[in-house]
């Protein structure tokens, strides 16, 4: 008896006792309850470790308190408030595939309406391992305190707490290293919330989401409408006019949009052994009738890299200097993007597809504040897909995406997320059929098979489009969002391009920033190949003119690419610039017809340089206090009805279109409805 009781007010003992039964219980949410993307052994490692840092750092407060009944409550409520927290995150979880931020807690009363109805049937008998420690913990707290007496416990010398505190800063400081060393830039970048909680801990994550929120909650709590001034001066006086040949070419048809998972412009019209790496691509780059494509068209992202480019084709403005827009600001932000001004200026329905999870760069929650009515995210596929790297492959998913556009409402706009040719190339036999390149980078030579696959992918979803009467009735833009191989990377591609690795720098890095951009119109006949200098922020206003809508009343900072006022110098996030003539790199000046350095004063052309400098980093600038002040909230063009993301809802997205047709009869216009309520998913030729 005298054993036991000493146990119970061994203060070491208490603290790794109820330390250990906390982990226990974090380790069978992450296993059970959350879907990590846990992969090899370092992340089920940093996995592992990551709850113990901050569970020691906390729960080693009660160390600190000399008495031992208080101490005890101490330990109590610290493990208490963690336990609290980890199922919130778990109930939660199970209803929104999301962690709890404190955004969501100070705006409970959405979240619990959408949970409130569902809370008791989110729970599962599991759930009792949850709250059973501390259901032992608490009766031993009312029979201590039920004792009068004073229990008499050691109490812990205070070097002893300090060394406690800094090992749980120790054991953080190792946890973070090697998840920056095996997922970089974690805490800059913010793929997904997911990541963090993986990588970090709930605890962890909990408290940066805190900060974060802070901070963005700080620089708003100052703007006003005033901080508009400058930014509607600098687009007024930027914007260009559209070119009236173009203005109105795809009026009311169809818009798809296909994303081009880092696709770099070199991939078209490249060869490998005398195959073609983009066959499909290449006919339609190379289609002087039907195709308007860019040669000289470069991707402006920063650390948000898709989400960046998504962002800039969606909004017209840039993404952030550090992070990503979309899960730092997307939350709340205030946007006019394609989606609103597409539905409320010519009845357009809007749809993505994508074949990753829904809350990666937090899609789920900016999509409903651009105005997207349906987004068909991972849970709309079968499970039984074969998933490599980011998402299951490109040729089932486009495949499985026929089951839900058939029944949008026509005309749609629609975005396809490509994700399979995504770094690190993962590749097999079975699928992957096209040779790699030969210069002993795994990175390098994968890359010619990945994009082989896409546009495989691509060639059947077209076939399957014109056999179903879509392609005729669309525009298609397809773009490239990013490089896919790195700076780093790109002296072992030069010889695959037939470049001297010796002499490669950072100009030829820059040039390598192309990426594809083809606005395709089955019908057209004025088509070609551009050679204009342009960037994606450039494809909002160049898109909205071609279907006969003018941009003039919105904020964007790009402007018409066919326009004869557009503006040719193409800003780069880190504040460098390439226009027609030269490229400035870190205050350095490139000749862009022999790449070398030049005297911007030897050759007079300084003032010039000076000019677009300043002209960049006015644009960058003015966005970003646009973006993070959310001055948006303060601007409604005419005839622009604000966007209310209560109004979408993901769940059940199939039968709320089914519903529509049935409301709407006869004046469906979905691609079922005019089949005559007949599905086309057995047009979709065979996969192989």
């Amino acid at each position: 008896m005298n054993r036991i009781k000493k146990a119970f007010t061994n203060r070491w003992l208490l603290l790794l006792t109820a330390g250990v039964l906390f982990w226990a219980k974090t380790i069978l949410a992450y296993y059970v309850d959350f879907s990590l993307g846990v992969e090899g052994s370092i992340q089920t490692f940093i996995l592992w470790i990551n709850p113990l840092a901050t569970t020691l750092l906390l729960f080693g407060v009660f160390l600190y308190v000399k008495k031992f009944k208080p101490a005890l409550v101490v330990l109590f409520l610290m493990d208490l408030l963690n336990t609290v927290i980890l199922y919130l995150n778990v109930i939660f979880y199970r209803e929104f595939t999301d962690f709890v931020t404190i955004k969501s807690v100070l705006g409970f009363s959405k979240v619990s309406q959408g949970i409130s109805g569902s809370s008791f049937a989110l729970m599962k008998v599991h759930d009792l391992f949850y709250w059973l420690d501390l259901l032992v913990f608490l009766g031993i707290l009312i029979y201590i305190f039920a004792k009068r007496k004073e229990i008499i416990s050691k109490p812990v010398k205070k070097t002893f707490a300090v060394a406690v505190s800094c090992l749980a800063v120790l054991t953080f400081s190792v946890n973070l290293s090697l998840s920056e060393a095996n997922r970089p830039q974690l805490l800059q970048r913010t793929f997904d919330r997911s990541y963090i909680v993986k990588y970090l801990g709930l605890d962890a994550f909990t408290i940066y989401d805190g900060i974060k929120t802070e901070q963005t909650n700080s620089v708003r709590a100052h703007a006003s409408s005033n901080g508009l001034t400058d930014i509607l001066k600098y687009t007024k006086s930027h914007y260009a006019a559209p070119d009236p040949t173009k203005f109105g070419i795809a009026k009311g048809r169809n818009i798809i949009v296909i994303h081009l998972e880092s696709f770099q412009q070199f991939l078209i019209n490249m060869k490998v052994d005398g195959q073609e790496v983009t066959p499909f691509l290449n006919s339609l780059e190379n289609d002087n009738q039907q195709t308007l494509a860019f040669d000289n068209f470069f991707h402006e992202v920063g650390q948000g890299k898709t989400s960046d480019a998504e962002n800039m084709l969606e909004t017209g403005t840039f993404g952030l200097p550090q992070g990503s827009l979309f899960t730092q600001l997307g939350n709340d932000n205030t946007f006019q993007g394609a989606p609103a001004i597409l539905n409320q200026q010519a009845g357009y329905t809007s749809a993505v597809f994508h074949g990753n999870v829904g809350s990666f760069w937090n899609r789920d929650h900016v999509y409903k504040n651009l105005g997207y009515q349906n987004f068909f995210d991972r849970s709309y596929f079968n499970e039984a897909d074969e998933n490599l790297g980011y998402g299951i492959l490109d040729k089932e998913m486009l495949k499985e995406t026929v089951g839900h556009l058939e029944h949008l409402q026509q005309p749609f706009y629609s975005k396809f997320l490509t994700v399979t040719n995504h770094t690190p190339y993962l590749t097999d036999d079975q699928n992957f059929n096209f040779p790699a390149l030969k210069t002993g980078n795994s990175t390098v030579d994968d890359y010619v098979r990945t994009a082989h696959y896409l546009d495989e992918s691509l060639r059947q979803f077209f076939d399957y489009l014109k056999a179903s009467g879509l392609y005729q009735n669309s525009i298609f833009m397809i773009y490239g969002d990013h490089f896919g191989i790195s700076d780093s990377n790109n002296q072992d591609l030069a010889k695959a391009l037939g470049k001297d690795p010796a002499t490669w720098d950072k100009f030829d890095d820059a040039q390598m920033q192309r990426v594809p951009l083809m606005f395709h119109i089955p019908g057209y006949t004025n088509g070609g190949l551009q050679h204009q200098y342009g960037g994606e922020i450039d494809v909002l206003p160049t898109l909205l003119h071609l279907m006969g809508i003018d941009s003039k009343q919105y904020i964007q900072f790009g402007t018409d690419l066919f326009s004869p006022q557009h503006d040719q110098t193409v800003a780069f996030r880190n504040g460098d610039f390439v226009s027609p003539t030269y490229t400035e790199l870190s205050g350095e000046t490139y000749d862009n017809k022999t790449g070398e350095k030049v005297d911007p004063k030897a050759l007079n052309i300084a003032p010039e340089i000076d000019k677009e400098q300043k002209q960049v980093k006015q644009a960058l600038s003015l966005s970003d206090k646009l973006n993070q002040e959310n001055l948006l909230r303060f601007y409604t063009p005419a005839g622009f009805t604000p966007v209310d993301p209560k109004k979408y809802d993901y769940h059940d997205l199939d039968q709320k279109n089914e519903a529509i047709e049935k409301q709407k009869g006869q004046n469906s216009t979905s691609l079922y409805s005019k089949n005559g309520n007949q599905t086309t998913i057995g047009l979709y030729p065979a996969l192989h």
